[in-house]
């Protein structure tokens, strides 16, 4: 058994000092003042560090199979690790892309055999595939793209949205209209491109969001799905969700860190690696954003985890990949806001471990908590570092938030019991990571 002594754990809602024993089997089984403990045959010294629940990231591409020039289940999940993230939600535009039953059960074995933290899976949605989606056993969702990104992944009928909707499965939607974003192609794809997230910000308009969410929430309605929609970027969803949310108690929806810390004033320098589905958008969107995740209007926070090389990324605008990493970097930007008095340590549980395992359903995930999985995040939050492009794990080797500098780091990351990541290393490359199990789907 594993003792975690001198630990600050969430008790209710306040930070108490706490030793955590960890069973043989993963799981947590007492949490008590150090009195009231046994000995235990290893002991990790959190040094006054609060432990929170390990992070639960519902939004990754792990790019295998087919891209792992980019990435793959095994440098994802040491990014994870780093990251404080113990749990990983993969989604299906891979090469084959994850549309079929046979497909998955390949993904769950190239995860099996590489990942050193816990991880589970969405479903592709097709025009064609309903059959598929409707046999798919334990999945996180069935992702639909509603508007066009990396992949051939695109549903726009109206009839093959509401059979996949009405399939009875928790729907992820990526809600851009694509209508919009070829009229816009059409209209600037001769124009001259001094400003990448300038551009891309006119590709892909906040109208293009806006169309498309709401008719997400209403195909959801109609069919009484559990929606849940990724990565919302303007202050025009947020009235949408805020309204929608009203008559719909199933329908949950995520930001991104890359929503929240950058816009298009602040990545000017960044050129085609700003370059992101949905795009950067205004300040006053992403103000939009924090104040929604105060009043509890946004669920969640999810990476969206999209790692190109950087070969990729300096190609010319209309070639270069859209998409950014993330892993890596969101714990350490949100425990800097924190420290910066713009949401409390409680809220950031919620956002990244408690709200991400009761909207998926994910079985003994999200708290600390006897009889819970013991994914655990150490976390110091006096400590001040700076993000660098080096120091990244992700195979793709770079972050937007190069040079960032931040207050609050990751001391040590425990997947089911395990210590994989310590001291700013992987101490575990042998430690493999389970499949979650999802109360549903």
């Amino acid at each position: 058994m594993l003792l975690i002594k001198n630990c600050k754990v969430l008790v209710g809602n306040d930070f108490l000092e706490r030793n955590i024993l960890v069973g043989d089997d993963g799981k947590i089984k007492r949490i008590a003042v150090a009195a009231e403990l046994d000995s235990a045959d290893e002991v990790l010294d959190a040094a006054g560090n609060f432990a929170l629940p390990g992070l639960i990231d519902v939004h990754v591409h792990c790019r295998e199979p087919g891209m792992t020039q980019k990435e793959d289940f095994l440098t994802a999940s040491r990014a994870a690790a780093a990251g404080g993230v113990t749990t990983i939600l993969d989604m299906p535009n891979s090469k084959p892309a994850t549309t079929t039953v046979a497909l998955l059960e390949e993904k769950r074995k190239l995860a099996a055999a590489k990942c050193l933290v816990n991880y589970g899976f969405h479903f592709g949605a097709t025009a064609e595939n309903i059959d598929e989606i409707k046999k798919a056993k334990n999945i996180a969702s069935v992702k639909v793209y509603m508007g066009s990104s990396t992949g051939d992944l695109l549903v726009t009928q109206e009839d093959v949205l509401d059979n996949i909707f009405g399939s009875g499965k928790t729907i992820t939607a990526h809600a851009e209209s694509e209508e919009i974003i070829r009229a816009n192609t059409d209209i600037f794809r001769n124009a001259e491109i001094k400003d990448v997230a300038e551009f891309h910000l006119m590709i892909r308009s906040n109208d293009a969001a806006e169309k498309e969410i709401a008719r997400a929430a209403e195909i959801a309605k109609r069919n009484k799905a559990r929606l849940h929609i990724c990565h919302m970027s303007t202050k025009e969803e947020v009235a949408i969700i805020a309204a929608a949310k009203k008559e719909n108690k199933i329908l949950s929806c995520e930001a991104t860190p890359h929503h929240l810390f950058l816009t298009v004033e602040s990545a000017k320098e960044l050129g085609n690696y700003a370059k992101v589905n949905p795009p950067l958008r205004r300040k006053e969107d992403a103000a939009a954003l924090w104040d929604a995740i105060s009043k509890g209007i946004i669920d969640c926070i999810a990476t969206d985890h999209a790692p190109h090389t950087r070969e990729e990324k300096e190609q010319d605008y209309w070639n270069a990949p859209s998409g950014m990493p993330g892993l890596q970097t969101m714990l350490p930007l949100l425990l800097d806001a924190v420290n910066k008095g713009i949401l409390s340590l409680q809220q950031m549980v919620k956002l990244t471990a408690e709200n991400p395992a009761a909207l998926f359903r994910i079985r003994g995930k999200g708290k600390i908590a006897v009889g819970m999985d013991a994914d655990i995040t150490i976390v110091d939050m006096h400590k001040e570092k700076t993000i660098k492009n080096e120091d990244m794990l992700s195979k793709c080797g770079w972050t937007p938030f190069n040079g960032w500098k931040v207050k609050g780091a990751v001391a040590a990351t425990l997947v089911n019991g395990a210590v994989v990541y310590s001291d700013g290393k992987i101490v575990n490359e042998k430690a493999k990571g389970k499949e979650v199990i999802f109360n549903g789907n």
